[in-house]
């Protein structure tokens, strides 16, 4: 990319495919293909809203990079991310999570995890489920950041849903965890304007 494209798309790098991604996304071909097929596509079912909710606390102080890389891992030790199953654990369950090197051992979001499938499966009772709830906090409209420094890391919306969460008795959901939970799965479109992704969720236009 010249010094003259750098200046009007700032943020945007011209991938060996001639695609336009952020920096991010061409630092590995991991992260790569995260962007271009799974990051900002709808997630409208309760497993799997929980599953991001749950790598997303994990993320928190740390690379998306990390996370993602340990996905698998993670997927294994917290048994697909079942709700149910996962709000079964006990204090066994949760040391050996502790002891699990191939996940982040923290043991407050491990704990957070499993309150939260909890509190995901009490959700149901009011005849709700977890999608559902996050899916209503959706805004009137989404940024169109043209620059990684125009993109916000919260919102009224993800300030307003982590105060709802944590009144169900979700932890570790706070605003800018919500708002990057938002982004993953296309509540809010935050691909940079000229991105290849721009638009492509199909819930708001490019």
């Amino acid at each position: 990319m010249s010094d003259a494209d750098t200046r009007e798309d700032p943020g945007l790098v011209t991938g060996h495919d001639g695609l336009l991604r952020p920096a991010w996304a061409e630092q590995s071909d991991l992260l790569r293909a995260y962007y271009d097929t799974e990051w900002g596509m709808p997630v409208r079912d309760e497993q799997g809203v929980f599953e991001r909710l749950a790598l997303e606390s994990f993320q928190s102080g740390l690379s998306w990079a990390t996370v993602l890389r340990k996905r698998p891992a993670f997927r294994e030790a917290f048994a697909g991310f079942s709700p149910d199953a996962v709000a079964a654990f006990g204090d066994d369950d949760a040391e050996r999570l502790m002891a699990d090197a191939a996940i982040i051992r923290n043991r407050a979001k491990i704990r957070a995890t499993i309150d939260n499938a909890r509190a995901t499966v009490a959700l149901r009772e009011t005849g709700t489920d977890l999608a559902q709830v996050v899916w209503g906090f959706r805004p009137d409209e989404t940024p169109a950041p043209r620059a990684l420094a125009e993109i916000p890391s919260t919102s009224p919306e993800s300030v307003a849903l982590s105060k709802h969460l944590k009144s169900l008795g979700f932890r570790w959901v706070g605003p800018t965890t919500m708002f990057a939970l938002m982004e993953a799965i296309g509540i809010v479109d935050t691909h940079l304007v000229g991105s290849h992704r721009r638009g492509s969720s199909g819930v708001w236009p490019a």
